[in-house]
Formats: structure tokens, sequence, C-alpha cells
């Protein structure tokens, strides 16, 4: 089973996902339980199913949080805490491009990936707060692997880092959505299959290439004039150099 399972609470002090300290109050419990109900059933879920996880009355939910939307900020500012967390331990990880996939591997994850999935669907500031963590972490990377000679160097790094990262994580969500997973619960096993039918076609566009020639872009750098300032032509490739004219 995985350990996004509704009803059991988070377990303390696993400071390997970075997941910050719950104190054991009933508050926290009630927190914890609904950041594990949002990710398996999304944010329509009702605080009477939550309370039924934590094992207390709905009344007891409004009481410490006020609301079902004081419960939705307490469970996003906790999570966008873990996510900081988990950056700052997993950042060697995190800069090699690995991110997600760490995310997918560690059970302890599988709330935080699953919440954010659901907070990707339903726009707000976790959501914002993730797709950034992961673009800052892919822009470390991304620059490191140009200086080795591994990575090709863009007109515009940011935005290429940008788009790419916008494009990984739009693919899974519409995955996720269009194709529902058969255990909403278990996010890591969800994810990882993912990645199982995206790697083949990633890899091959990223080594291969798509297009056989550069012509879209100069025709398009013609069109917009000059490129950003602060990045640098790629050198042509021989295939570039012995292309014959249009």
């Amino acid at each position: 089973m995985s350990s996004a399972e509704p009803g059991r609470a988070m377990p303390e002090g696993a400071s390997s996902t970075g997941r910050p300290p719950s104190d054991g109050s009933t508050r926290d419990r009630i927190r914890d339980v609904a950041v594990l109900r949002f990710a398996s059933s999304g944010f329509d879920t009702s605080v009477r199913s939550i309370a039924a996880d934590a094992g207390v009355s709905a009344a007891l939910v409004i009481h410490h949080f006020g609301s079902k939307d004081g419960l939705h900020r307490a469970c996003d500012d906790y999570v966008l805490r873990w996510i900081v967390g988990a950056k700052r331990q997993n950042m060697g990880k995190a800069t090699n491009g690995q991110l997600l996939q760490v995310m997918a591997e560690v059970d302890d994850f599988a709330p935080l990936l699953g919440y954010a999935v659901r907070s990707l669907q339903a726009g707000g500031e976790v959501a914002r707060a993730f797709v950034q963590h992961m673009i800052d972490d892919a822009q470390v990377y991304t620059r490191e692997a140009v200086a080795d000679g591994i990575v090709k160097p863009s007109l515009d790094e940011d935005a290429r880092v940008r788009y790419l990262t916008l494009s990984a994580l739009g693919t899974l969500l519409l995955s996720l959505t269009l194709d529902p997973p058969d255990d909403p619960e278990d996010f890591g096993a969800n994810v990882r299959a993912f990645m199982t039918r995206q790697y083949l076609p990633m890899i091959e566009l990223f080594t291969q290439g798509f297009l056989t020639s550069r012509r879209m872009l100069d025709d398009y750098l013609l069109y917009v004039g000059d490129p950003p300032s602060d990045g640098a032509h790629p050198a042509a490739t021989d295939t570039d150099t012995d292309e014959e004219e249009p």
C-alpha cells in the first residue's frame, strides 16, 4: 500500500524527504491527513471525509481551521515548506536532473507529489511554487551540462529551460488527467510508469533532434530580429555547414 493511504498520518522526522516536522497536535494531525486526502481525492473532497480519516468530528476540523478554505491554505503552506525542504535535502540529485524521478522513487514523497499534481490541475500558489522550483533546478544542471559540453547552448537558456520544464510537467499532467491511474493513491508507481513510457521518445528527441535542418530557426530569427543579448548563438554543426542553401 502506498504511503499516501488516507487515514494514515505522515510519520515524523522523515528528514530524507525534507518534510516539515509535525508536533503531534490534533491540528497538525488533521492537516497531515488532509494533505493525503486532497492528494488522493482532489480538493473537492468534503470536510466530513477528512474528519473521518483523522478520526475526529467535522466540527473539530472547523474549530481548528475556521473553514475548508482555511484548511486548504494550511495544507498549501505545509506543502510549500515541504517542497523547499525536499529541494534542499536532494539538491545533489536535483542538479543532475533527477528531482522528479527521486520523488517518484521515494514512497514518503507520494503525498507531496500527489498534492503537487492536484495543485497543477487546480492552479494556485503551490502549483506556481512547485513549477518554479523545478525550473530553478533545471537552470542549474542545464548550465552545468552546457559548460561540460554535454548539451548544446541556447539563444535564450532561461526560455529553453522553462519550455522544457513546462512541457515535461504538462505531459505528465495530461497523462494523469486523460488516462487516470487505477490506483490514484500510488503516485510513485504512476509517475514511474509514465517515465518508462516517455524515456525512449524523450531521449531520442534530445539526442537526435527532430528537424533535419535549421532553416525554420533561421527564418524565425529573421522575423523576430536580434536574439537575446545574453545568449550565444549555437555553433554550426557539420550538417549545418554542408547543407545546401534553400
